[in-house]
């Protein structure tokens, strides 16, 4: 039966609202738990189900309805998590409820009980989800200096190219040949600078995130010159390119690591560009000082 406080058939709404969430990101978490290999995050994440499992059942004590959960944010969310990472996954999922705050501020004073859920609510993604480890996480540094470096040498380097040889083929082999060994040259650079903190399987590990996130960006900055006729055309998209490569990994750093996505994307995207800038006049200018401009 319901609560006698639901005589606002709006109230009602939300509540049962409410309910699909905590049944639906049970399931969600309770199917990531069990795909889990790391024993701590399989039980910070058991524990979060359970929490969601009770609230679903303290809010169906008041609504006095069954609800189904929501299958296509259950789909949704788990395979974001198992491709992207639990962290990033379950924060973005907890983004997406932005108005609930809202919701309980206008149900507490009729239903002072709901103080508890929305505290645990709150110690889910302050406290609970601080706890979980991934280990992509914790080399995101070396995947940072990986792209960032490969943006800015890169895409100086394409832009200098295109003006001085004016060639898709050569650029792209240009480009290539440089990219893949400036990429092995970060990497060991990144070696012994860490080696030099921590230990060997560590600095092993965070050399290869760098070498991997430089050569990613690298194939996909010299893409468009495979692709492509027109020498400025590829240029432009390259250029393209590295615009949304900075948007996609800095909004995933800022999602997993609750840092500020613009300033972080305004200031890579400034560096990038300016480096490209600055190289298109040098390109220019060596061309015609050098006479090896390509036509």
């Amino acid at each position: 039966m319901a609560d006698t406080r639901l005589a606002d058939t709006n109230l009602k709404s939300i509540l049962e609202g409410f309910q699909e969430n905590e049944i639906t990101e049970h399931i969600i978490y309770a199917r990531l738990s069990r795909a889990e290999k790391d024993v701590k995050n399989r039980e910070v994440l058991e524990r979060i189900s359970a929490d969601e499992y009770r609230h679903y059942h303290f809010w169906k004590g008041i609504t006095g309805t069954e609800v189904k959960p929501n299958r296509w944010k259950i789909f949704k969310y788990y395979w974001i998590s198992r491709l992207f990472g639990i962290t990033f996954g379950l924060k973005l999922m907890e983004k997406g409820e932005e108005g609930a705050e809202a919701a309980y501020e206008k149900i507490l004073p009729i239903i002072p009980e709901a103080e508890a859920v929305y505290q645990d609510e709150e110690a889910h993604e302050n406290t609970l989800m601080g706890m979980i480890e991934e280990e992509r996480l914790q080399y995101v540094g070396s995947i940072v200096l990986g792209l960032n470096d490969a943006l800015v040498e890169l895409t100086g380097t394409l832009a200098g190219l295109t003006f001085a040889l004016s060639n898709n083929r050569l650029v792209a082999l240009a480009g290539l040949v440089t990219g893949i060994a400036a990429s092995f040259s970060m990497a060991a650079s990144e070696y012994l600078s860490t080696k030099a903190e921590s230990n060997h399987q560590h600095a092993l590990k965070s050399a290869i995130y760098t070498g991997i996130a430089y050569v990613f960006t690298v194939l996909c900055l010299i893409l468009p010159y495979f692709i492509l006729s027109s020498p400025y055309g590829s240029l432009g998209a390259t250029l393209g390119m590295a615009v949304l490569i900075i948007y996609l990994f800095n909004y995933y750093v800022s999602v997993a690591k609750d840092l500020d996505f613009r300033k972080r994307f305004v200031e890579m995207v400034a560096i990038s560009l300016g480096v490209a800038a600055l190289s298109f006049l040098i390109g220019r200018g060596l061309g015609h000082l050098l006479g090896v401009e390509v036509e």
